[in-house]
């Protein structure tokens, strides 16, 4: 018995890295899980594993940025599973994103960028939030950065907006019981991280860690089971830094 028997979680972004981790752990915690990817091969990869284990998930292909896209993730979710719970919109432009500043970035770069990192996050929010609230309520988590609370060109400021997107979407979908939170982590070792981020600039961030390592995606893990939990019933529209002490924040 697990303690998401019978819940619905859709995980974007979880074709590999972070995301993957949140599928995996949600999956052995007894939940349906879409493993929703623009990156087809890697959420067919990770669906498998999941089966393998003696789960249960479908891959889905999904560009968060388009809310056709968005709407038909949902509704393969419902129509496989019967409804939806739980949301995690993890998928975002990161491995071989551009290292480049506000001020020069191309300008449709920076468009194509913002519409995943930011944009999609709400239009997945707007496709699933109604099958929520049809089911008694439900639980939605963004995936920040400390990147927001840091020099990082327009992934921090993405970052800021997805804050920002959390605590005004929870004023609106408080009144239908679902949830929603954000997850601020550190720097992770993933591979999109270690391909994207020079390793010196790794290294001088991970000199000012308190506990002086980087992060693993299963150190993410226990903050997401717990704010999709009902040990978390009554906590909405915060952000939650995981970050091995990296930011301090009043």
């Amino acid at each position: 018995m697990g303690q998401f028997d019978e819940k619905v979680a859709i995980v974007t972004g979880s074709g590999g890295g972070i995301g993957q981790a949140y599928a995996e752990a949600l999956a052995r915690e007894g939940a349906a899980v879409v493993v929703a990817d623009i990156n087809v091969e890697g959420a067919d990869r990770v669906a498998a594993g999941i089966l393998a284990e003696g789960g249960t998930a479908i891959a889905v292909e999904v560009d968060v940025s388009d809310p056709n896209s968005a709407k038909a993730m949902a509704d393969r979710a419902l129509s496989e599973f019967g409804g939806i719970d739980y949301l995690v919109n993890n998928a975002a432009i990161f491995g071989g994103m551009k290292l480049d500043f506000l001020v020069t970035v191309d300008w449709d770069y920076y468009k194509r960028f913002m519409s995943v990192n930011l944009d999609g996050a709400l239009a997945c929010t707007r496709a699933v939030y109604r099958k929520m609230a049809k089911r008694g309520g439900g639980a939605i988590i963004n995936q920040s950065s400390t990147a927001a609370w840091l020099y990082a060109n327009y992934y921090g400021l993405a970052k800021v907006g997805i804050n920002g997107l959390t605590q005004q979407l929870s004023r609106e979908l408080g009144g239908m019981n679902i949830r929603i939170n954000a997850i601020a982590p550190g720097p992770i070792d993933t591979e999109a991280n270690r391909t994207t981020t020079p390793q010196e600039m790794v290294a001088d961030i991970v000199k000012n860690i308190p506990l002086s390592r980087m992060g693993q995606p299963e150190d993410l893990v226990g903050m997401c089971l717990f704010l999709l939990s009902d040990q978390a019933a009554w906590i909405t529209g915060q952000i939650f830094n995981v970050d091995g002490g990296q930011i301090i924040r009043s």
